[in-house]
């Protein structure tokens, strides 16, 4: 069945994402790619080093892939739109994946400073997925800022305790006129799938 997903303008087939941060070595990657069938891989620019050789993480993704920098390590909307300019600016494209995260034992999103950021960056043409807490309100400004996509977490990052925030998340299918992509906490294939059976566009997965 042919049900492509539409961001920024360009038709998606599949509708797994995933990311790079949580592999043992870089060399994984391209198994990684090949396997799940992804075309959006999203990437932080403190890990994209042209000087790094081996290490330099944007050796090892194929130049089929649609990258989706993100903005991590950013505590504020200033410092997302600085480092989002940046991966601009070293040729990763225009798509961005805002996170904004000030709580360092969790790790959950600052909603507020995610708004900002999206209506500065959506201004400037950015094609903006922002992660954000699964807040009705919320999603709907990041709509109104921009956003081309929102991205709620099921669980906090890495926990691999699935889809926590299951109704909060049914809500913005329901309510959000964008793309839900629930992304963080899925950590088994049944999951993803029970993300997608409640009406989701896509999944990001990287501990999974």
């Amino acid at each position: 069945m042919h049900d492509p997903l539409h961001i920024g303008g360009i038709e998606l087939t599949s509708r797994l994402f995933i990311g790079t941060g949580k592999y043992s070595r870089n060399t994984l990657i391209p198994e990684v790619i090949a396997s799940s069938g992804s075309q959006v891989i999203t990437v932080a620019l403190r890990r994209v080093d042209p000087q790094g050789g081996a290490e330099n993480i944007m050796n090892h993704i194929p130049g089929h892939m649609i990258l989706l920098p993100n903005t991590s390590g950013a505590r504020t909307a200033e410092e997302a739109v600085r480092i989002a300019r940046l991966a601009r600016a070293a040729g990763l494209g225009n798509w961005v994946k805002i996170e904004v995260i000030n709580d360092q034992k969790y790790l959950l999103p600052d909603n507020l400073e995610t708004i900002r950021a999206t209506e500065i960056l959506a201004a400037e043409g950015f094609v903006v997925l922002p992660y954000m807490s699964p807040d009705l309100s919320a999603a709907l400004r990041l709509r109104d800022a921009g956003a081309a996509a929102v991205m709620p977490l099921g669980a906090p990052i890495g926990t691999n305790r699935g889809l926590r925030t299951k109704e909060l998340v049914r809500i913005l299918i329901e309510e959000v006129n964008l793309p839900i992509i629930v992304d963080a906490g899925i950590g088994k294939p049944s999951e993803a799938a029970e993300a997608m059976e409640m009406g989701a566009a896509a999944v990001l997965l990287n501990t999974a």
